[in-house]
């Protein structure tokens, strides 16, 4: 949409992962005051828990986060309306994240069930063709419950599209590198592969936009690292809690803001987002604030505001971000939102 309105789309759990959405929820947000305005239900399609778009094209891509996984593509309409335009079996369980290249030419899947990833070919209309490359991980970790085998939780491509694809895998405390070979859409890995500390469980990793730095949170430690990017591999700079709170601490998302100053991590079970500023070797909490819910699953900037979707309390809150603290301080009232796991700007 255009003008002062823009439509927001949210990824949710359906009856099929126990919870209430009936598909892709979308609503219509004002980019001046921040406010979302439901629409409803726009696709019905079950547990599209993460979403992202094509860079070019007005095409969006969710994974159904399935036993046997599935990625569904849908054109988007100028009111936010999406149209079928097919769907793959992503050759794994539980997809849980996807990403597409910068070109604009392939479309990458995380099973985090599976342990795999997956990759599709995207024609002129950006519509997945076969899967090109199915990767497995193997082995475990140190958790006998959460660790028992390979858990691909994130794929990360490189935003300049010149570096490897990172593949954050919770189950092997590891974040695999990969070079796309364009022309046959498989992968190649790229070693060495990051080993993380054992039981770290690294669910999500956020890039700073000059390309050289990233910050990876543990989900089972409850943890914050950072890492120096480099063509030779990911080196570890500093650690440091996810949160200052007491209680049970499970990050979920982590996001940097768009001037590279601040880092923003979702933090369920204490229901926080906690922001660290960014400007020397270590990330330094500069304050805590609650969400209105216990379980922050996912958070997205966008200009000037914060959004968080609390999958289990059923509603995404809006902040306004203070630009010189970095921290945000929240706008109105809570959305009513199904399940929302995913919020996509």
């Amino acid at each position: 949409m255009t003008g002062q309105h823009e439509v927001v789309h949210i990824g949710g759990y359906t009856a099929e992962s126990d919870g209430r959405a009936d598909g892709v929820a979308a609503a219509r947000r004002d980019r001046a005051t921040g406010a979302l305005t439901p629409l409803g239900t726009v696709a019905v399609t079950p547990s599209p828990s993460f979403l992202a778009r094509h860079p070019t094209l007005p095409v969006l891509y969710a994974v159904n986060e399935l036993p046997d996984g599935m990625v569904s593509a849908f054109r988007v309409g100028s009111d936010g309306d999406l149209t079928p335009l097919g769907e793959r079996p992503t050759g794994g369980a539980e997809p849980c994240h996807l990403a597409v290249a910068p070109d604009g030419r392939h479309l990458f899947v995380a099973n985090y069930g599976g342990g795999s990833l997956a990759v599709f070919g995207l024609d002129a209309d950006g519509v997945p063709g076969e899967r090109s490359d199915l990767v497995r991980h193997e082995g475990h970790g140190a958790d006998p419950d959460r660790q028992e085998r390979a858990h691909c939780h994130m794929v990360s491509p490189d935003p300049g599209g010149r570096g490897p694809l990172l593949a954050v895998d919770l189950g092997t405390d590891s974040v695999y590198r990969y070079d796309l070979i364009a022309d046959s859409g498989r992968l190649v890995p790229r070693a060495p592969r990051l080993r993380t500390p054992a039981g770290t469980g690294p669910r999500h990793l956020a890039r700073h936009p000059d390309g050289r730095r990233c910050w990876l949170v543990g989900e089972l430690d409850a943890t914050v690292t950072a890492y120096d990017l480099t063509p030779d591999g990911l080196h570890q700079r500093a650690r440091v809690d996810a949160s200052g709170r007491t209680g049970h601490v499970q990050p979920s998302e982590v996001a940097v803001g768009p001037d590279g100053r601040f880092l923003y991590v979702a933090n369920r079970g204490v229901g926080t987002v906690a922001v660290f500023a960014l400007a020397g070797p270590a990330p330094t909490l500069v304050g805590e604030v609650a969400t209105g819910g216990g379980w922050p699953r996912h958070l997205a900037l966008a200009g000037a505001h914060l959004y968080v979707a609390d999958e289990r309390a059923d509603l995404i809150r809006v902040f306004e971000v203070d630009p010189g603290s970095g921290l945000p301080t929240p706008v109105g009232e809570p959305v009513p939102v199904a399940s929302p796991t995913c919020v996509l700007l």
